[in-house]
Parts: C-alpha cells; structure tokens; sequence
C-alpha cells in the first residue's frame, strides 16, 4: 500500500529481492501537470511494469480491498506514504499485520512531512524507521530505524532519494528479521513524540523578517517541490534555492524584504534584508518562465535595488 515515487522505491526493492508480491493498494489517479490530465501514481506505474492486481480506493475500509485479501491472504502488508488512514480490518488481518515505513526517526517527526520538517528545523540527522502499525497515526511498536546525517548543501530532493533508497533496504532487512524471529516490536516512548501536518500554501512563504536560516531552510525544504515564494510587485516568485550572505551588502538600515544589487562580492546572488543579516538568492522563477540562476533572470528582468519583496 503506497502511492509516490518514495513507496515506488521500497515495491521495486521488494519485487527485486523476489518477494512475491501479491497485489498493491494505491491512492486513484489525480489530475496532475499543465493539462491536468488524470494520471497514476508512481505506485501504480510500476505495478503496471509487473503486471500485478492494482486497487485504487477513494477511502478505507473498501469492498474491493478486501476481496483482494481474501483471495490473496497476505502473510504481511507493506506501507509507505500511502495516504488514507488504515482500520483495523486491514491493520488486523495478515499475521504479520501492516509494516510501515517512515521517514524519520520515529517517535520524532510523526505525520505527513517528515523530509520538510527535519529540513525547516534544521536537524543535522534523520533517518528511517519501520514500525508495526497500530490505530494511531505513527504510533505502533518500533522495528528497525537506521540514521542518516543531513548535509548543509539538502535540500527535500535530495535528502528524499537517500531516504527512499535507505527505506528499501531496511524494509527488507525488517522482514528478513520478521521471518526469523529476530526482530521484535518495541513500544514507542510516546513523551518523545514530535508531530507534523500536512503542509499547506502558507508553509511555502518566505517571511522576510524571519532569521537568515531559518529561510535558508525553508527554500532548502520545498526544493525541487513545490518551490519556496515570495511576491515580486504582486505576482509569485518561486525561491529554488539561496546561500547566506556574509555580510550586509549595503542593506544594513533597510527593511527586511529588501532588495540590493547583484554583485561579484554576493557570488552573484541577488542579496535580501532578512531579520537579522542578508541571504542571497541564486535561483528564482517568475510565473509562466523557467528557473533562472539569478544572473540570468536579472538581466532579462531588471531589479532596481530598494525593490521590497513579500
């Protein structure tokens, strides 16, 4: 059961480590892309490559869902990122029960947007776990977790693929360990639990009055996707990604928000007064255009310096 490219990753290790894999449980098809035409998750892509069993409910419990159990009768189920709450018809039924993966360091970062969250905070470690599934959201018997430090230079792209491909692996080291009786549920410490919600447009908002880094990280967790914004004179610029400035670049007695200009001093990022110093962008994108290192977009799109972005 699972549905972006991150659950695609643990199927196909399952599938290549010769698991049988008896049927998949996927989110339906959603209108995606400038023509928003109806299209598969990347889940239900690959199942198709394997030609195996899809089902694509709108909400659980599903009769289609359990006609599938019933005539597959599944020793364990595998979850990754699959997105509707799962009861205990489904929890309860293989003896094995559901084993999921997330992607955090479980009980730390319960909930749907683990990969931002650490990045926002700026957490220098993460990592995955894989927990026996209960009721709760994230809440079951802990199994396996394995640690992965977060380099300054992630962003949600790239700290997404080493955590998809590190979840493949511990997921088949979990069930290894199911099998032979040596890997055993442990009780989450629920007074160390940590939760995050589902983003929403307003976490995607620079605020240039917040500190430095903490906006470095926010453009950090929302790249390559969705993109980070802020408002050029009343439309959408996207912030893909920006460095911290090492000094004031003449933007000392502005307001945050402000604009200075490109220079050789900056590395050539387009400097911006924040809460407490400067952080500059390196590169942005206007609506309907591509992304642009900012060199490029300033000489098609001249800044005056005193510019106010937000």
């Amino acid at each position: 059961m699972g549905t972006p490219e991150f659950a695609a990753v643990s199927l196909r290790g399952l599938l290549e480590a010769g698991h049988q894999v008896v049927g998949v449980v996927t989110q339906p098809d959603r209108p995606r892309g400038r023509g928003m035409k109806l299209l598969p998750s990347p889940v239900k892509k690959l199942a198709a490559d394997y030609h195996l069993p899809v089902v694509q409910p709108v909400r659980l419990p599903d009769e289609e869902v359990m006609a599938l159990l019933t005539a597959t009768r599944p020793e364990v189920i595998v979850v990754v990122a699959y997105g509707l709450k799962i009861p205990p018809a489904i929890l309860n039924y293989p003896p094995h029960g559901c084993v999921n993966v997330h992607a955090s360091l479980l009980p730390k970062y319960r909930g749907a947007s683990p990969i931002q969250a650490v990045l926002l905070n700026g957490e220098t470690v993460t990592g995955i776990t894989t927990m026996r599934m209960d009721e709760g959201w994230d809440t079951g018997d802990l199994l396996l977790s394995r640690q992965v430090p977060i380099d300054p230079a992630d962003n949600f792209g790239s700290l997404h693929d080493r955590l998809a491909a590190l979840g493949g692996e511990v997921l088949l080291e979990t069930l290894a360990g199911l099998t032979a009786g040596t890997v055993k549920p442990v009780p989450q410490n629920h007074a160390e639990a940590t939760y995050v919600p589902k983003l929403t447009e307003e976490d995607l908002v620079l605020s240039w009055a917040d500190e430095t880094t903490a906006l470095h990280n926010r453009i950090r967790a929302f790249a390559p996707v969705p993109g980070a914004r802020t408002f050029l004179n009343g439309e959408i610029l996207k912030v893909w990604a920006a460095s911290l400035g090492k000094g004031w670049y003449g933007l000392e007695e502005t307001r945050p928000g402000t604009i200075g200009e490109v220079t050789k001093e900056g590395g050539g990022g387009l400097p911006v007064r924040t809460g407490d110093g400067v952080l500059l962008l390196t590169e942005i994108q206007s609506p309907g255009k591509k992304r642009l290192p900012v060199r490029q977009f300033v000489a098609g799109n001249p800044l005056a310096p005193g510019i106010i972005l937000g």
